[in-house]
């Protein structure tokens, strides 16, 4: 199978996965509507096939959407092209401007990624068995304070990068409303290093939601200390996330 059919496969399994459930579309509406709304503006860095611009948009908020694989920003451009309410860049984020080398994983492009620590933390981990990064890209590089400059204050950021979340918020320099960033059980030290900057920036409350469910952990917002600690506890079967925080 040619390297070009491999990435088509890919991107229709993510386009299928993605927005071929109904039900999931109405539960990632009832989540984000709790940061969202009418007339906001919200960042998406690691669009992938854009979901979640899908439901933001949904919500009457605009979308900067951010994906570097070359791919899905073409399937983002064919999904999105003649919506004036999403702004597609073909970047990554990260704490300065210039360029970063992707590991693509031409079969599973969720996952690729620009940490190499990323890919290490996966080799023998259970639960990423069969996942290979056999391709790599050079793309362009931005920073969530010159996508400020750019685009205007945004109400929420949704940060997806494999790794890289630290990084990306190493390059915001003031805090917004809220955001998220994505935990993984193989790097939570990545994650340790995203609530502390949360802290410096300003952030006071925390929560959290497992995998895919857009539930919420914990019904009243907790504090760094707790959520740093609930993050250490869980088994690692638990894989994957997202963490919250917000102002007040």
């Amino acid at each position: 199978m040619t390297l070009r059919t491999r990435t088509a496969r890919a991107v229709g399994r993510s386009l299928r996965i993605y927005y071929g459930d109904a039900s999931r579309g109405d539960a990632m509406k009832a989540h984000y509507g709790a940061f969202l709304k009418p007339g906001d503006l919200a960042f998406d860095i690691g669009s992938h096939v854009g979901d979640r611009v899908a439901v933001f948009r949904a919500l009457g908020a605009r979308v900067v959407a951010l994906e570097p694989q070359p791919p899905l920003a073409r399937a983002l451009r064919l999904l999105y092209r003649h919506d004036e309410g999403v702004t597609l860049v073909r970047k990554a984020v990260g704490r300065a401007e210039g360029e970063v080398t992707l590991m693509v994983n031409v079969d599973n492009p969720t996952v690729t990624t620009a940490s190499e620590d990323f890919v290490r933390a996966a080799d023998g981990a259970a639960g990423w068995e069969g996942q290979a990064w056999s391709s790599e890209v050079v793309v362009p590089m931005t920073t969530l304070d010159a996508l400020i400059a750019a685009h205007g204050d945004p109400d929420f950021i949704k940060i997806d990068v494999e790794g890289f979340e630290a990084e990306a918020l190493a390059g915001l320099s003031r805090p917004v409303p809220a955001l998220s960033f994505e935990f993984t059980t193989i790097q939570r030290d990545v994650a340790a290093d995203c609530i502390r900057r949360c802290v410096m920036l300003g952030y006071v409350q925390f929560n959290a939601a497992l995998g895919e469910s857009q539930l919420m952990t914990f019904g009243d917002w907790v504090s760094a200390e707790a959520i740093a600690q609930w993050l250490a506890q869980l088994p690692i079967e638990a894989n994957s996330g997202d963490i919250y925080a917000r102002l007040t």
